[in-house]
């Protein structure tokens, strides 16, 4: 017989991402944006085939892609290097190289909103002469005039919305994830979404089903969100649709069949739903995966959905009932089948102060087994570790190592009040249920004591430089992927549109100067005695090479064992197929030089 070895690490990251996708309106073309050949493009289908081809090559991550209702030409959203500053492009109907539409100095920031129903106007968000809350404009592609439509006051306002007849417009104005209002604006007049704007509370996907009507998600004077209304001719508010324990993440509204499709998140995993406007009935659908990123229902009523699951890649789906799914892609990880890969164990356990933790829990299967764990705090830190896709994961699973995610509070799919627990405390609270789960992994014998790495990106590397300086005990080494290292450096680096919200979310430097401090890595140098390892993307524009740069350079004066890569054409993750191998072989290397 013919042995084959273990796959490779290049197995695993050959497998691709699909950030977006849009449908044509008579569901001729379905483009998405993938790095296909190894750095993001556009690729399209002509349905119902489902061979891919190049659409448009730009080589840049894509924020949105849409269609001219008329079929004349596409939209798509681009930035440089992950910089995020992205701009918007038009692509010919056929495809070919982007053409920058709407577009300015390097460092602003170009956000889609809307393209009028005869495809003439494009409604946009600038941060153009208004870096910090920006500003809403309408392009007039017949004379290539720019009308400015609202100017973004006391933090950061976009457009949510526009009526068909294009003279109601619904904003959304954050304050902080967790405090978002919504209002809408009909000439001079401006009213709020929900009753009480000064009530800390999330609206967002808004929705004009008629000149009068605005459908939208909130969690106004709830634990979890909701479908609420608003009536333009009465301004009236009133609920609509929730579902017990579960937050509506997204809305979708079908005007053929007179029908909402939307998705929950019930803790690490997503829930799909049809909700009939006539007959007020809920119908739960059958999702194709666990998490679904992306919904986008046709005028014909069929759904297309883009998402995955632990053991599934990013892939794309179609169904005409929400029953029966057809996958229009075929991305998979090469060589290997669902059954080679390792579904997680959805665990739970009591943090120091009693209160219940949710976490992941991926076993290294017993033939791959090398003893080893990874402890993984998530990014965020306002979102979770959910049963999605990872190569990374899969990749170390293949290699031995058991990996442990927790949702430590402030993790979003458990209600507002628990999102909000992080804010202002990013380092005690969150850490220690960290250091919870840690014993959890000891006491349940899912590994020793000696065999523990620390590795996470983002927020996530935040974590893992401050477990390693103030708990460098439990750990072998650390791998930190652009975490932020000092908090007083952090808030005054982000970008201009982010600062508005800093102070809710981080707290202010002079005002909470000793938490900042206690809450710092850096702080903590002379716990930093373990290995490690620091990633980095120069461009990076949430968490700046800076962040990464001055604790290298500390712990380097104090001779500690720490390597440096930085990779110059990336930003907050890995949008270049090389470079993500790159890091990922890198990792590993470092992870198996310090088992011994």
């Amino acid at each position: 017989m013919i042995e084959f070895p273990k796959p490779t690490v290049d197995q695993f990251f050959r497998t691709y991402v699909i950030t977006n996708f849009a449908v044509s309106s008579d569901e001729e073309r379905l483009i998405f944006s993938s790095n296909l050949n190894g750095k993001m493009n556009l690729w399209a289908m002509n349905l119902p085939d489902t061979f891919p081809y190049l659409f448009a090559q730009k080589d840049e991550s894509c924020s949105f892609i849409k269609f001219d209702p008329q079929n004349r030409y596409v939209l798509a959203g681009f930035d440089q290097d992950g910089d995020e500053n992205h701009h918007i492009y038009a692509i010919p109907n056929e495809g070919g190289i982007p053409q920058a539409l709407i577009s300015g100095d390097a460092a602003e920031k170009y956000f889609f909103t809307d393209v009028s129903n005869d495809g003439e106007r494009i409604y946009y968000m600038t941060s153009e002469e208004n870096p910090s809350f920006l500003n809403t404009r309408v392009r007039n592609l017949a004379n290539g005039t720019d009308t400015l439509l609202n100017t973004g006051e006391v933090s950061p306002t976009e457009l949510a919305a526009v009526s068909n007849k294009e003279d109601a417009f619904v904003y959304i104005r954050a304050f902080a994830n967790t405090y978002v209002i919504g209002f809408v604006k009909t000439g001079d007049e401006q009213h709020s979404l929900t009753p009480d704007p000064d009530e800390v509370h999330i609206t967002f996907d808004p929705i004009f089903i008629d000149d009068n009507t605005i459908y939208f998600i909130t969690d106004y004077e709830s634990e979890y969100s909701y479908i609420a209304k608003f009536d333009l001719a009465s301004k009236q508010f009133s609920p609509v649709v929730n579902v017990n324990d579960e937050s509506i993440q997204s809305l979708k509204w079908n005007k053929e069949k007179n029908a909402f499709y939307f998705i929950t998140e019930d803790g690490v995993q997503d829930k799909l739903y049809q909700y009939d406007l006539a007959s007020q009935d809920i119908q739960e659908l059958s999702a194709p995966v666990d998490v679904i990123d992306q919904i986008q229902v046709a005028n014909s009523g069929n759904l297309y959905v883009l998402g995955r699951s632990a053991t599934i890649p990013h892939n794309i789906f179609q169904s005409s009932d929400g029953v029966e799914w057809k996958q229009l892609t075929n991305n998979r990880v090469l060589g290997l089948t669902k059954e080679d890969m390792v579904e997680p164990d959805v665990i739970s356990y009591q943090s120091f102060d009693g209160m219940e933790m949710e976490a992941l829990l991926f076993r290294a299967k017993p033939e791959n087994d090398n003893g080893y764990t990874i402890f993984w705090p998530h990014g965020g830190p306002q979102a979770s570790e959910r049963k999605m896709f990872r190569a990374m994961f899969q990749c170390f699973l293949n290699r031995g190592y058991t990996i442990f995610a927790p949702n430590f509070r402030g993790s979003t799919g458990y209600g507002s009040s628990f999102v909000k627990l992080v804010e202002q405390d990013w380092g005690e609270g969150p850490r220690l249920d960290c250091v919870a789960g840690i014993e959890w992994l000891f006491e349940n014998h899912i590994t020793d004591r000696e065999k523990l790495f620390l590795v996470g990106g983002s927020y996530g590397g935040y974590m893992a430089l401050l477990l390693h300086g103030r708990h460098s005990d439990y750990f072998k080494a650390v791998v930190d992927i652009f975490g932020p290292s000092d908090l007083f450096t952090f808030v005054n680096s982000v970008p201009p549109h982010w600062k508005p919200i800093m102070e809710r979310w981080l707290g202010d430097p002079e005002r909470d100067k000793e938490r900042f401090i206690k809450d710092s890595p850096v702080t903590y140098l002379d716990g930093m005695v373990k290995p490690m390892l620091v990633i980095q993307g120069a461009k990076d524009p949430r968490v700046v090479k800076e962040e990464s740069d001055q604790i290298v350079a500390k712990l380097n004066d104090e001779g500690r064992d720490v390597e440096y890569l930085v990779l110059e054409d990336e930003g907050h993750g890995f949008s270049k197929k090389e470079n993500e191998i790159k890091v990922y072989t890198r990792m590993l290397d470092f992870l198996e030089k310090h088992q011994a």
